[in-house]
């Protein structure tokens, strides 16, 4: 039986239309460009260093220069520091009851705000270290003036006041203690209180509270507070508490040992 010879195919012609070739350099190819390129990374790569090498110079001369300076003095060493000489007010010891001895020559005054949590722990952590050193030996005199800070404690105004009519009927230390001893106990922060609480604390401390009462709801003491307010102000106070050690302003409630330092070097004179 005849057989019948197959006939050859042609191979199908391949579609490429939706193929990306992408040709890949030899390295001779490369050759060609390889040395432009490399001499312009090592160019840039030069003036980098460069860069780097000027601050980092820069940032060991700063350093230097400080030491020198005296502000980092290295270990046992003895830099020279400056010493700042404290600048002297005039602050008159005001209308209030002086504690301690008046004739002598050192004078501490004190301007303060009875809601003051700050004056509060001056009167509490530090004041009576001053009274038992200096005010009760007879060192010092000592005197309150008033600067309320209306704006942020509402019962500082009236405090002020209250403690103007305790103190017509001589128990203005008293009452000054009794404001700062109630407020101590209900907590370490700004502590609110209306007038009803100024009237009892007068009544705690033996104050005739009719004339007390009276006195408050008159306000014919506010033209004294804002006598020391304005003597504060003079005298450069912005907050309290502000205390003058003959004419030297120490700020905010500074431990003992600033007083401490002050109070020694005025009596050493």
């Amino acid at each position: 039986m005849a057989t019948k010879k197959p006939v050859p195919q042609k191979e199908a012609s391949k579609d490429t239309s939706d193929v990306i070739t992408v040709p890949i350099p030899t390295i001779s190819s490369l050759g060609q460009h390889a040395t432009p390129i490399l001499i312009i990374l090592l160019i840039i790569a030069a003036f980098l260093l460069g860069m780097l090498t000027t601050k980092v110079q820069y940032l060991e001369g700063q350093k230097s220069s400080s030491n020198v300076l005296g502000t980092q003095p290295p270990t046992g060493t003895n830099p020279i520091q400056p010493t700042a000489i404290p600048q002297r007010v005039n602050v008159a010891l005001g209308h209030l009851p002086v504690l301690g001895n008046e004739n002598a020559k050192v004078e501490v005054v004190e301007f303060a705000d009875l809601q003051c949590l700050f004056c509060r722990k001056l009167w509490k952590e530090t004041l009576p270290q001053i009274k038992k050193d200096y005010v009760d030996t007879g060192k010092i005199k000592f005197s309150f003036r008033h600067y309320p800070l209306s704006e942020i404690h509402p019962a500082a105004q009236a405090s002020a006041e209250a403690a103007e009519c305790a103190n017509e009927q001589n128990k203005f230390w008293e009452y000054h203690d009794k404001v700062y001893e109630e407020q101590a106990k209900k907590g370490d922060g700004t502590i609110s209180y209306t007038t009803d609480d100024l009237e009892t604390w007068a009544q705690d401390i033996g104050l005739d509270t009719v004339q007390f009462n009276n006195c408050l709801d008159s306000g014919k003491y506010a033209a004294k507070v804002q006598e020391d307010l304005d003597a504060g102000l003079k005298a450069g106070v912005n907050g309290t508490p502000a205390t003058f050690v003959n004419g030297v302003l120490v700020t905010g409630a500074s431990p003992y040992s600033v007083f401490k330092s002050l109070i020694d070097k005025e009596l050493a004179k």
